[in-house]
């Protein structure tokens, strides 16, 4: 797939909520994955596997989802960017919207980096 097929994928399976199938999908095995700080969760995880228990524990964090809204994808040679706001209560910090923009590097049709920045 090209650059813009993985990005117009990932927003669209993004949109349907389905955070699983991109990555199982979408992503690189060796995949490498950057948060702006910790409050999601470590900052570097390296590895589609390790990708897959934060999403995982990020979702158990979650109390209620109460919307988002995903940006078309911008591409640029290899890479994408998209931005994403959600709605959301979680446990014990109480009802929080997130506005991050989220870029990715593609690389033999698949998804290798992604990096939020928030």
């Amino acid at each position: 797939m090209t650059t813009q097929q993985v990005a117009n994928k990932l927003v669209e399976l993004c949109r349907q909520g389905k955070i699983d199938e991109v990555q199982k999908t979408l992503y690189a095995a060796d995949a490498k994955s950057v948060e702006a700080n910790e409050m999601m969760g470590p900052m570097i995880v390296e590895g589609l596997e390790g990708i897959k228990a934060k999403s995982v524990a990020f979702q158990a964090g979650v109390e209620e989802f109460h919307g988002a809204t995903i940006s078309d994808p911008i591409i640029g040679g290899n890479s994408f960017a998209i931005t994403w706001s959600m709605d959301a209560t979680f446990k014990g910090r109480g009802r929080m919207t997130i506005e991050e923009v989220c870029a990715y590097k593609v690389k033999d049709g698949k998804i290798v980096l992604e990096q939020f920045f928030y």
